[in-house]
C-alpha cells in the first residue's frame, strides 16, 4: 500500500494583460488554487482549479481544513474510496462550488500521482482510446475594447490557418445588429466549412431574448449555442433546445453525475461540457461521461486543455479538447513547465507520465498570494 503523507495547497492570483469581457461580465485576473499530494513512495500529484475572479482562497481552505484530514494517512490508490469519503465528509458544506472544486483537484492530484508511479502518461493509466493525438477546437472570440468584428474574423482566420476545423467566439453583450455583424464576419473568414461554437456565457434571462438572437443566428450555421441561460435554468434550456436546430450545450459548472442525469433526462443540452477541475475530479467525470454514453451524448469538456486532453483521450464519447492557442485569457498557461503540441488542428498526446507536466516553480513564486501549506 502507498501511503499518503502530506497534502498541501496553494491559492495563485495571475493578472489578465487586457481587461477581457463576457456577454455579461469582464474579467481583470484569475485565482487558481493548486494542490500537491505526496505519497510514501516519494512520488507527487497535482491538482488545480480556477478559483474565481477573487476569493480563490476558498477551495484552498476547504482542501486544508475539511479534506485533507480525509487523504491524510489513506492508501493513495483507494480513488473510489477517497472520493466517496471527502464526498460524504463535505456533505453540509458542498455538493458542488468551491468545495467540490477542493475534492476536484484532490482527486485529479490522486491520478496524476498513481499515473506518476506506474509511469505512464494518465490516459494510457486510465485506458486510453487514443494513441497519438486527439482533436481540438480553437476558442477565443472575447471582447477586447476596440476589437471590431473584422478583427475578430482575422482572429478566427488565423486558428484556421493553424490547421482547427473548429473555432468558438463569445456572443451575447451586444445588440442583436452587432451579434449579427460579428457572426458574419466570422463565417466569411473562416469559410462553410469549419465549425463555429457560440459561447453566450449566461447571457439571457428568457426565452424570447435567446431565441431572437438563435433566428438570427441560425443561417450562419453555428455548431452549438453554449450556456444560453444561468446553469441553474434547466427548464429554459430544454425549451431552446425544443425550438432551434442548433444544439444546445451547457455544463461547465456543474457539479455530480446527478446534475447531468437531470440535464440528460429532460434533454435540455445535445451536449454536455462537464470540467473535470469543477464537477468531482476524474472519478466523477468518468462517471458522468458513461451516464451520457448511455442516453447517446457526446462530452466535450470545458477549459483546461492540459488537463482534459488525457480524458478526450481515454473516452470514445467525450470528442474534442477545448484548446487556448495563447496565455491571454487562459492564464494558467503561465503557470505550468510544459506546453501541448499541435499539429493540424490536433493536440499531441503527452508522453511523460501522468498529466505530462509540473507547475513552473519560479512563476509560482511571481503569482502566488500564499506559501505552499
Amino acid at each position: 500500500m502507498t501511503t499518503i503523507t502530506e497534502v498541501r495547497a496553494r491559492t495563485v492570483n495571475v493578472p489578465l494583460d487586457n481587461p477581457t469581457s463576457f456577454s455579461n461580465r469582464q474579467v481583470l485576473k484569475r485565482d487558481y488554487v493548486l494542490v500537491e499530494v505526496v505519497g510514501d513512495d516519494g512520488h507527487i500529484g497535482i491538482g488545480f482549479c480556477y478559483g474565481g475572479n477573487n476569493a480563490g482562497s476558498l477551495v484552498a481552505n476547504a482542501v486544508r481544513e475539511l479534506l485533507s484530514p480525509v487523504l491524510l494517512g489513506a492508501d493513495a490508490h483507494a480513488t473510489e474510496a477517497l472520493w466517496q469519503a471527502m464526498y460524504q465528509e463535505s456533505l453540509l458544506h458542498g455538493r458542488s462550488g468551491s468545495v467540490m472544486r477542493a475534492i476536484s483537484i484532490l482527486d485529479t492530484a490522486l491520478w496524476d500521482r498513481n499515473a506518476r508511479a506506474a509511469k505512464l502518461p494518465l490516459y494510457k493509466y486510465l485506458g486510453a482510446s487514443d494513441s497519438h493525438s486527439v482533436p481540438a477546437y480553437a476558442s477565443g472570440g472575447y471582447y477586447l475594447d476596440g476589437k471590431t468584428p473584422a478583427m475578430l474574423g482575422e482572429e478566427m482566420a488565423s486558428y484556421v490557418a493553424k490547421g482547427f476545423t473548429a473555432v468558438k467566439m463569445k456572443v451575447g453583450r451586444e445588440d442583436l445588429a452587432g451579434e449579427e455583424a460579428r457572426l458574419a464576419a466570422v463565417r466569411e473568414a473562416v469559410g462553410p466549412h469549419v465549425q463555429v461554437m457560440l459561447d453566450a456565457n449566461n447571457a439571457w434571462r428568457d426565452l424570447p431574448s435567446a431565441l431572437a438572437f438563435m433566428r438570427m443566428a441560425e443561417p450562419y450555421n453555428p455548431f452549438w449555442i453554449e450556456e444560453p441561460f444561468s446553469p441553474d435554468d434547466i427548464d429554459n434550456h430544454r425549451r431552446l433546445a425544443e425550438r432551434t436546430p442548433v444544439p444546445v450545450a451547457t455544463g461547465e459548472i456543474e457539479a455530480g453525475r446527478w446534475r447531468f442525469k437531470e440535464l440528460l433526462e429532460k434533454e435540455a443540452a445535445m451536449i454536455l461540457q462537464t470540467d473535470a477541475a469543477v464537477c468531482g475530479g476524474i472519478t466523477e467525470f468518468r462517471r458522468i461521461a458513461a451516464t451520457a454514453a448511455s442516453y447517446g451524448v457526446d462530452i466535450y469538456p470545458h477549459w483546461f486543455h492540459d488537463l482534459h486532453i488525457h480524458l478526450v483521450a481515454s473516452a470514445p464519447n467525450v470528442k474534442m479538447v477545448e484548446f487556448f492557442a495563447d496565455d491571454q485569457v487562459l492564464n494558467f498557461r503561465k503557470l505550468v513547465d510544459t506546453q501541448l503540441e499541435f499539429a493540424d488542428g490536433q493536440l499531441l498526446l503527452p508522453t511523460a507520465p501522468g498529466l505530462g507536466f509540473g507547475f513552473d516553480q519560479a512563476a509560482l513564486e511571481r503569482y502566488a498570494i500564499e506559501p505552499w501549506h
